[in-house]
């Protein structure tokens, strides 16, 4: 196992601690006038997802974590049982419905994600960062409504909804982007 002091956190960075693995979310190195350097820094339990900040002194000392992400198909859902199909042994994964995340309403059926594993213990799943989704429901935009940052909710293929520009109609396929479910443009 590799191991990383406070001093190497990036965003994204994931190591042990007591027991449990955690994902470095923000890092600030702080160097005040008087006393020593540290870390602040806010992390997340990958198991749990719960969030903390807390400061490390800089030469503190983590076992780094080796996350495994594996490709995975989404196949379908029976109830809060979510089902992800193994791309080598077409073993099929059930997951819980709050092991998934807030992204996932952008996720239809036969969609690649990444299963997060540790040590073999399923966590969560990291879906691709753009989706292309069908527009379902609505309101008719206004035909030369050139308005710039003018937006209408609009339901999609998935279920969930969004703000999308005026000129976007029912049956527009678009393009989502994942962490932050917001409209990127038309699909091609």
């Amino acid at each position: 196992m590799a191991t990383i002091t406070a001093g190497d956190f990036r965003n994204g960075k994931t190591f042990e601690m007591e027991g449990k693995v955690y994902q470095v979310v923000e890092f600030q190195h702080v160097k005040p006038g008087k006393g020593a350097a540290f870390v602040r820094t806010k992390m997340k339990n990958v198991m749990t997802g719960g969030v903390t900040e807390t400061s490390f002194n800089p030469t503190a000392k983590f076992e780094e974590a080796v996350i495994e992400r594996k490709d995975m198909e989404y196949s379908y859902n029976d109830g809060d049982l979510y089902y992800f199909m193994d791309q080598e042994t077409y073993d099929m994964v059930p997951l819980n419905r709050d092991m998934l995340g807030d992204a996932f309403r952008f996720i239809k059926e036969n969609t690649m994600c990444k299963v997060l594993s540790y040590k073999g213990n399923v966590f969560g799943i990291e879906p691709p960062n753009f989706v292309d989704l069908v527009v379902t429901k609505s309101d008719p935009g206004a035909k030369g409504d050139t308005a710039t940052n003018v937006t209408k909710p609009a339901t999609l293929e998935t279920g969930a909804e969004i703000k999308v520009p005026l000129f976007i109609n029912e049956g527009d396929k678009i393009q989502i982007d994942t962490r932050t479910g917001e409209y990127i443009g038309r699909s091609k």
